[in-house]
């Protein structure tokens, strides 16, 4: 794992980027990508020889990090035995991996429709729900991110979703509850909660429950925050659902997979949903892969009647290769349960202690390998550390955290007013102290933007 520097090497990679690849949410002339020479473990490195501690997991999907050999192995294997086949036909892989998803979601989410990532997995829930109740609505939440694709976009709650809203999606939106910032002027979790259930009924009764398929939440909110729901509200949720006749969708495409120290979030509010999409940590990301797990009731739905969706690659053999050879180390290396672990006993005290020392940390939330730090300017006031979807100059104390970190051999995740804590969940004790450490540092400099 000891980087070998070969500067010629990554400028020509770097070239060739520059070149011809068109970077996602990217102002192309703007941005100078790293040229990444290798990754093991909760580690990369560029051609410099530089090594950085993943505090992102990719995009927090690596969740056995970086080219575990069993699932390396798995793929091989794969490969060599058949690396494609139509989704029409009954492949080992497919089938193995549907059904040790199927053991571990809740409730009877038995069927599974495998997808290519997260995105187009909540555009075919959100299709299964409306053909399931002939009602052309969705309500989201505001602080949300289902995906990029047309739909999931559309019901994506934060600013990467206002270019391409026309408003024409049949999205209604909703404020889900977050009592630091609260929109229900609660003064506790239980007062939260109770608001933000009303909110969403009166929601529901004048938009028109018969006019309403699905309601889509994050179990918790991964890049809008790490929200946890307070006790009760989910529960609440999926009341109104069943008394309005309104699927619940519950979007665990980054909570999913032991994120939370539980294979799903949903297991940590004991709550069913009608569908659940995954992606992400189901294989680690090592091969492109989502999915959405089916209730029994909308599964009936299309017992006799043909679902009319399918995408060319679903369940690609070598990606539910991938799916079966993670679950399976993640249960033989008791990794979900080691995330629970580290989360309470090393993650959550350390971050506490920052906050304590630290100005800019105004709260400090989150469970499992799953965390977030709001950066505040003020911590009476709640001034975020930079205004809201803040870019350029604006974003410039933020943009000083982030460099201070990566000088320090730690390569955070950032977005907007936060960073999040999200290393692989296989990381080991030693490992997060590093990152915890670096941290700190990186801290110092976005207390000198504290008003």
């Amino acid at each position: 794992m000891t980087p070998q520097p070969n500067p010629q090497v990554g400028a020509a990679v770097k070239a060739a980027d520059r070149k011809h690849v068109f970077h996602s949410w990217s102002a192309q002339e703007l941005i100078d990508p790293l040229a990444v020479a290798g990754a093991e473990g909760s580690y990369f490195w560029d051609y410099e020889g530089n090594r950085y501690l993943d505090f992102t997991s990719g995009l927090v999907y690596t969740n056995i990090g970086y080219q575990h050999p069993k699932v390396v192995a798995a793929i091989q294997e794969q490969a060599a035995t058949m690396t494609t086949f139509a989704p029409a036909f009954a492949i080992e892989s497919r089938s193995e991996a549907a059904r040790l998803i199927a053991e571990r979601t809740p409730g009877d989410l038995d069927k599974i429709f495998f997808t290519n990532a997260g995105a187009d997995a909540v555009e075919h829930a959100l299709r299964m729900a409306r053909l399931h109740t002939g009602r052309p609505k969705v309500l989201a939440a505001y602080r949300s991110y289902h995906g990029g694709t047309q739909q999931a976009i559309n019901v994506t709650g934060d600013p990467r979703r206002w270019a391409s809203d026309t408003g024409s999606a049949g999205v209604v939106r909703f404020w889900a509850p977050f009592l630091y910032r609260s929109r229900f002027f609660a003064e506790t979790e239980e007062q939260e909660c109770a608001r933000a259930l009303e909110h969403l009924e009166t929601t529901i009764q004048f938009e028109g429950p018969a006019t309403i398929a699905a309601i889509i939440l994050e179990t918790v909110p991964g890049t809008a925050g790490i929200m946890l729901p307070p006790a009760g509200y989910l529960a609440g949720v999926r009341e109104l659902c069943d008394k309005y006749g309104i699927v619940f969708v519950l979007d665990e495409v980054m909570a999913g997979f032991g994120r939370t120290g539980e294979w799903f979030a949903a297991d940590l509010y004991d709550v069913t949903p009608d569908l659940l999409t995954f992606a992400k940590g189901v294989n680690s990301g090592y091969v492109p892969l989502g999915g959405v797990a089916i209730s029994g009731a909308i599964a009936e739905t299309f017992a006799k009647r043909p679902y009319p969706g399918g995408l060319t690659y679903s369940g690609h053999p070598l990606a539910c290769a991938a799916a079966v050879a993670t679950i399976n180390v993640m249960e033989e290396e008791g990794i979900v349960a080691h995330a629970a672990k580290l989360g309470a006993e090393v993650v959550e005290p350390a971050l506490r202690e920052l906050a304590e020392r630290h100005p800019s940390v105004g709260e400090v939330r989150g469970v499992g390998m799953f965390w977030a730090l709001e950066l505040v300017r003020d911590r009476e006031t709640r001034e975020p550390l930079v205004p809201y979807a803040a870019a350029g100059e604006a974003n410039a104390p933020m943009a000083a955290f982030t460099g201070a970190a990566k000088a320090n051999g730690l390569w955070p995740f950032v977005n907007m007013n936060r960073t999040h804590v999200v290393p692989a969940l296989n990381i080991t004790e030693a490992e997060l102290k590093e990152g915890l450490a670096a941290l700190d540092a990186a801290l110092a400099v976005a207390d000198e933007h504290v008003a």
